[in-house]
């Protein structure tokens, strides 16, 4: 029982029930204490008054059943300041202790309650008093403590058990309660979380809140969100399970067509059309590009990227040759390409990679220009710090949308136009990331958008 919520509750409340008692029991065997003693004081000063009714004209059997009757060995009364005793008895033993009783203080009954208590030795104590109804100064009586003590012992047996009664009820009701209110809840919670578990792909399994308690409540609605949440992850995970298998067999068809096409390119070259012998080998470097792509994606099916092959690459030209590819696709918008890459700067990173991730970028800021059917300007920027080598492709566009900036580089969470999915950024970041570098977005606005992609310098040679 003691490992059960419900077991250690009740074991609990009866603890703590029973430490409330004792808290009670001093004041109260304290208040009994006093009780007592006033009681025997009363009764003292009712037999004096009798003997003084009669002025002192009774037998000494008549003296010494008031005395039994009172519970006292001898009484004293104090009256128009003449102290006079009134009942004694015979052979009267030496008086242990002396008690006032007309203002004590809380502390002091306390105190004198638990010394009477802890002392199993009969004694012979002086108790002084008012009397009642102002029938003189002072009533002194004396009287055995071994009634006392036996009368405060039976009380605080009683006050025990009345606190164990007590205990035990209200833990029993305690019980009951936390296991309606609490136990059974936690247990349905338990076991939706077990049946979810089983099978989490299945939207019938995520629990529904049914809890009254307001605590219970909130955390069967933090469990349904994140079964929710995890359920629609699990589901998106076998759609791009199921894409990459799909991507995986079109690449394979693809791979073959593109190899068809780059044997019709390689015929082009020999063409003495000035335009197609300057667009002709740019044509078989991007079928080239594109059946390295499908092979990759053949080989790492696992939507997993190559790592990179890292060589010295002259950044310019890398660069005017993404911006000379993009030109061709410019259609509608005029594009104003800026490249301000020094001659001489030269990074270590996978020039293949590298050139998808600028090929990405700057196909972004030409469609977002495009979009809006206005001129723009495409600026990269190029230079070396003491950190690495930084790249910035800046726009003119219109700026990120606040949906793109929140999921950013996240795949199918939507892109930065309308009908885009995001893979091209969250690619993007992928290939950094392998290069040991960063792809952040450094700033976006109406006055247009720029990315900063950064390798790092202990990259270099």
């Amino acid at each position: 029982m003691t490992k059960t919520l419900s077991g250690r509750f009740l074991i609990l409340t009866i603890i703590f029930v029973m430490l409330a008692e004792i808290f009670i029991f001093l004041p109260s065997i304290a208040r009994f204490r006093e009780d007592y003693l006033l009681a025997r004081l009363e009764r003292a000063q009712i037999a004096s008054l009798a003997l003084l009714a009669t002025e002192g004209m009774i037998s000494d059997e008549l003296e010494d059943e008031l005395l039994r009757n009172a519970e006292v060995l001898n009484v004293v009364l104090r009256r128009d300041a003449v102290r006079q005793l009134i009942l004694s008895s015979d052979g009267m033993p030496a008086i242990a202790a002396s008690f006032d009783l007309r203002d004590p203080s809380a502390f002091v009954l306390m105190r004198d309650a638990l010394a009477r208590l802890a002392d199993p030795e009969p004694q012979v104590i002086r108790v002084i008093g008012e009397p009642v109804r102002e029938a003189g100064l002072l009533i002194e009586i004396t009287i055995p403590t071994e009634p006392l003590r036996m009368a405060m012992i039976d009380y605080g047996l009683r006050i025990l058990a009345l606190s164990a009664v007590i205990s035990i009820f209200t833990a029993v009701l305690l019980f009951v309660a936390v296991r309606r209110l609490m136990v059974t809840p936690i247990r349905r919670l338990v076991a939706a979380m077990t049946r979810y578990a089983e099978a989490p792909s299945e939207s019938a399994r995520i629990i529904r809140p049914q809890g009254r308690v307001h605590e219970l409540r909130t955390a069967e609605e933090a469990l349904q969100s994140l079964q929710t949440d995890l359920t629609s992850a699990l589901k998106q995970r076998e759609r791009l399970a199921q894409l990459g298998e799909a991507v995986a067999k079109i690449s394979h068809d693809l791979r073959n067509m593109l190899s068809v096409a780059t044997l019709v390119a390689d015929r082009l070259e020999s063409s003495q059309d000035p335009t197609v012998q300057r667009i002709a080998p740019r044509l078989v470097s991007s079928l080239n590009r594109a059946i390295n792509l499908t092979e990759a994606t053949l080989a790492f099916g696992r939507a997993e990227e190559p790592a990179p092959k890292l060589d010295r690459v002259g950044l310019r030209g890398l660069v005017e040759d993404v911006i000379e590819n993009d030109q061709l696709a410019a259609e509608k918008a005029e594009i104003t390409y800026t490249c301000k890459v020094p001659a001489d700067l030269t990074v270590r990173a996978d020039a293949e990679q590298l050139h998808r991730v600028l090929s990405n970028l700057v196909r972004n800021a030409r469609q977002a220009i495009g979009a809006t059917g206005r001129d723009g300007t495409i600026e990269i920027v190029g230079c070396e710090t003491a950190e690495g080598w930084v790249i910035e492709i800046a726009d003119t566009g219109p700026g990120l949308p606040k949906k793109a900036q929140d999921h950013l580089f996240k795949a199918f969470h939507g892109g930065a136009r309308k009908g885009g999915s995001g893979l091209g950024l969250a690619i993007c970041a992928e290939l950094v990331r392998g290069h040991g570098g960063s792809l952040d977005l450094a700033r976006t606005g109406p006055e247009g958008t720029c990315f900063r992609l950064i390798l790092p310098a202990g990259l270099a040679v």
